[in-house]
């Protein structure tokens, strides 16, 4: 688990949800049979609650097998109640009416050129970088000759840590691993965006240069005009007020990631270079069309159940899908 986020709701699943049903019982005496007692129990309390359950119990216990803990997992196979309704795949549907049009999005673009947040929603919509990604771009990252970005961290809270212990304003701050191993990856950066890079990277030398003593050089992108880096709420306060006054569709700022993503799929992208270029930890992203609704179905799962790689056994990358996920530019003008 690398997100602070996730470890809390883990936490609160098995000091809540599991320790009050199993805690008196030794890891290695669990079976199969409470496995299912518990997870019967929980769905009779939420069902939301267990399939919580269910996912926490799976990774905790391959975790165990892993650090051979216990020689194997008890909790594989045991499914939750018929009642409760399975997910297939963890997979997210992702309603078109909460994604903008290429007409919003321009007026979301030109609207936000004055604002502290033009480059996040740069590199949210045209380039589907999550917003805690989005705060450790470092200048450092950028491959100029080539125009790609390499993205390396990400920016928030570390797991078992206080805000005590660090210096003021830095608590959730702090550069972090990515999401998942597919996180890490190499994207194009659109001309677009390579144009404001090199605007903003502009406006940080001359900030650097005006406030040499006090001057954070860490290398952000996004950050204050003393180089600090951003929180990952600073966004919230400019994006809604740039939606109201444009009259734009009041959607979350995930959605903006969402939308990047229809646009390629719409545009014909290969759903597989999509795939590694959201930093999705599979290639499960398909299309299905119901009349005049096109719903995108987009594997977004932070932890992979052992059936995903029974289905979609671990291939090795072919060069083709290389060369053909470079080769991917997404210039302003086939937008606009």
């Amino acid at each position: 688990v690398r997100s602070e986020e996730t470890y809390a709701a883990y936490s609160n699943i098995v000091y809540n949800h599991i320790i009050p049903i199993l805690g008196k019982k030794k890891m290695s005496s669990v079976n199969r049979g409470d496995v299912q007692k518990l997870y019967n129990d929980r769905a009779e309390y939420s069902v939301s609650v267990s399939r919580l359950v269910k996912t926490v119990m799976n990774v905790s216990m391959n975790y165990a097998v892993a650090k051979k803990i216990i020689a194997e997992n008890p909790a594989v196979g045991i499914n939750l109640p018929k009642k409760v309704k399975k997910k297939e795949y963890h997979a997210r549907s992702i309603d078109t009416q909460k994604t903008l049009t290429m007409d919003q999005i321009l007026i979301l673009l030109e609207a936000s050129r004055d604002t502290s947040i033009h480059m996040q929603i740069l590199f949210n919509v045209l380039m589907g970088l999550r917003r805690r990604e989005i705060n450790g771009v470092k200048y450092s990252d950028i491959d100029y000759i080539n125009r790609t970005l390499k993205l390396r961290r990400q920016l928030g809270k570390k797991i078992n840590t206080k805000k005590e212990d660090f210096p003021p304003k830095t608590f959730t701050k702090q550069e972090l691993g990515l999401k998942t191993p597919s996180s890490y990856r190499d994207i194009p950066i659109p001309d677009y965006v390579f144009e404001a890079i090199l605007q903003q990277r502009e406006v940080y030398e001359r900030n650097k240069s005006r406030r040499r003593s006090q001057f954070q050089d860490s290398g952000y992108v996004c950050c204050s005009n003393y180089g600090k880096p951003r929180s990952k709420d600073f966004h919230w306060k400019y994006y809604k007020k740039l939606l109201v006054d444009n009259n734009l569709p009041d959607i979350k700022w995930h959605h903006l990631r969402s939308t990047f993503c229809t646009l390629l799929l719409k545009n014909n992208f290969n759903p597989k270079a999509v795939s590694k270029l959201m930093g999705h930890a599979t290639e499960l992203i398909t299309l299905d069309v119901y009349g005049d609704n096109r719903e995108i179905i987009a594997d977004c799962v932070d932890e992979i159940q052992p059936f995903i790689d029974e289905v979609l056994p671990i291939k090795e990358v072919d060069k083709q899908l290389e060369e053909e996920l470079l080769e991917i530019e997404v210039p302003a003008e086939d937008y606009f």
